[in-house]
This record gives structure tokens, sequence and C-alpha cells, in this order.
């Protein structure tokens, strides 16, 4: 039989990012991080009180990517709950950190247990998933992803993949409405895990049933 296949974010869905990025901001260059503003607005030089302008943040987050990674830590239950579900799918990482991170991030996601492959990428996600999926040919996909932009992009490109929007960060979460583009919204890994392995087991079903899954 086909394997499931569920194709996963990294950053506040694995591993934490936001909060050693603001750690880091606050250590080294003196910017304050309210979550609360959004992330284009959240950030303040804490001297002026001027907003870190849009040009900025992206040298900030490349140069915390090339040098801070050992900041992030798992989020809660997220290496149990993957490992448990590898022994029925195949998982590929798809983060949005560009082709030369992408050995460093495999490195860093197997250092904490989630020895799992990492594809890199820019922008919207549809693309990759739709390629992802054209080589695999899985029995059924459940993408995760914290970002609604993302939900977007995989909808449009492959609408039969099962979404799932995930704000794995407890001092995000609130922050951010559920996606409506996603079929669930789940924020720990207790319940997403139970989630993803239900779309399996329906998957799996209709291949018994039917000889074929029916999303």
């Amino acid at each position: 039989m086909r394997r499931p296949l569920i194709i996963s974010d990294c950053d506040e869905v694995l591993l934490h990012m936001v909060v050693p990025f603001r750690a880091w901001l606050e250590e080294i260059h003196d910017i304050h991080f309210d979550f609360s503003l959004g992330f284009e607005d959240a950030l303040r030089h804490k001297a002026s009180g001027d907003p870190v302008t849009r040009a900025q943040i992206w040298p900030l987050l490349s140069a915390f990517f090339e040098t801070e990674m050992a900041r992030q830590s798992p989020i809660a239950g997220a290496v149990e709950a993957m490992n448990r579900l590898a022994e029925r799918a195949d998982i590929v990482i798809l983060t949005n950190i560009g082709d030369t991170l992408a050995l460093a991030r495999t490195t860093q996601l197997s250092d904490c247990g989630l020895a799992f492959p990492v594809v890199g990428n820019h922008g919207g996600k549809g693309p990759a998933v739709a390629r992802l999926i054209a080589a695999a040919d899985p029995l059924v996909t459940i993408f995760v992803d914290d970002l609604q932009s993302n939900h977007v992009s995989v909808a449009a490109s492959t609408p039969g993949v099962w979404r799932l929007h995930m704000v794995g960060e407890p001092e995000m979460a609130g922050h951010y409405p559920p996606a409506p583009e996603a079929h669930a919204r789940l924020d720990d890994w207790a319940r997403a895990e139970r989630w993803i392995a239900a779309r399996i087991e329906d998957a799996e079903r209709s291949v018994a049933r039917f000889g074929y899954s029916r999303p």
C-alpha cells in the first residue's frame, strides 16, 4: 500500500522560533518585539521607539538563522508525536529557510530527534507541495503550517491535501485567528497527532473499502 505523506513546517510547528528570536533581538540589537502588534509592526528600537523597517527585518531574520539556530528548542510534544507518526507515514519538512540553510536545518532538526528530509523553500508553499506529491504518489497528504498564507497557497495548488493550521508557540497562538483555508486549527501536538492519525486511518479505510483513497 502507498504510504501517507506528512508535509510539515518547522518554525512554530516543530521548533520555537519567535521567542528565541525576541531574546536575541533584545540582547544583541536592543530591539523590543511585541507579539501583539503583528510581525512587521512588532519590532521597535528600544532607544528611540522607532519601528524596525521591513527592509531591516529580513536581514535580522537571516542573521538569526545563520548564527543562532542553537537557541531554538522543540515545541512540546512535537518530537514524540512526529516519530510516532513516522511509523505509518513519510514525513518531509518544508521550511521557508531557503536552499542555503536547508542542510543546517536538517542537522538542527536531527539533533533535536527529528531526523526527516528537509526541503528549503521561498514564498508560498503550494508549488513545492505539488512537487512533493507528484514525486511520492502518497496515499493521502497532510500539510501542517502556522501561516495562513501557506494554507492559501496549498489550497490553490493541491486542494485535495488535508491542511492543519498550527501555531505551537503559546505566546503567539492567541494573536492569530484560524486560517479559513485550513480544515482544522490545533495548537498542541497531543490533539494534532490524533487529528493527523485520523486522516490517515480514514484514507486506509477508503482503500480497503473502495480501492482508492477519498480525500
